[in-house]
């Protein structure tokens, strides 16, 4: 398993919170994800041999919160 800790400035509420972890916590590879509302942290765990970072940017940009 591999972490990754991303930052998306448009994180500025509770349903931001729960549509990131809900729409990325169901991808194939992604066995966790935790959002922080005040840091606006995406806290990632995943399994580098089914997805990628780049792969998680893409999906998050795709939802609406692109993260560096």
């Amino acid at each position: 398993m591999t972490t990754l800790d991303l930052v998306a400035d448009d994180i500025s509420c509770g349903h931001c919170k729960a549509s990131i972890e809900s729409d990325l916590g169901q991808r194939p590879g992604v066995h966790g994800v935790e959002v922080d509302i005040d840091t606006r942290t995406i806290h990632v765990t995943y399994d580098e041999d089914q997805t990628s970072t780049e792969a998680i940017k893409a999906i998050l940009a795709e939802i609406g919160y692109p993260a560096t």
